[in-house]
């Protein structure tokens, strides 16, 4: 259960991985409009930016199937390893997101969907 309980932190956290990385070390950073501030950035920020929301989209459906899961008493090391795969795979769409690799990024995107349609499944399953 730890390790589940540890997966769901990662994934919660990486949003604001991806805003820090959009931010960092950008001296005309406008903390009073943030959002419009971002919304002009180019480039690995903007891509960066895209990734937070992202993240934040994929979260609470991935926390849904932990969930479900946990609570159909699915076998923790089948929802483990849902949750690993899923936050590997969230961790590669970043990095290819930041390096603007469109087609390897879909497929991260792609894998860690179906990790999330996984751990449901475990749930109905169980």
């Amino acid at each position: 259960m730890n390790l589940i309980v540890a997966m769901v932190l990662v994934a919660g956290f990486m949003p604001f991985s991806c805003a820090l990385i959009a931010k960092a070390g950008q001296k005309s950073y406008d903390n009073h409009n943030p959002r419009d501030w971002l919304a002009q950035q180019t480039g690995y920020r903007a891509r960066a930016n895209a990734a937070q929301a992202n993240c934040f989209e994929a979260f609470p459906f991935f926390v849904a199937g932990i969930l479900f899961a946990l609570h159909a008493q699915a076998p923790q090391e089948r929802i483990a390893l849902y949750a690993c795969v899923f936050v590997a795979a969230r961790l590669a769409y970043i990095v290819c997101y930041l390096l603007d690799q469109d087609k390897l990024r879909s497929l991260a995107w792609l894998l860690g969907l179906l990790c999330t349609i996984g751990l449901f499944s475990a749930s109905m399953g169980a």
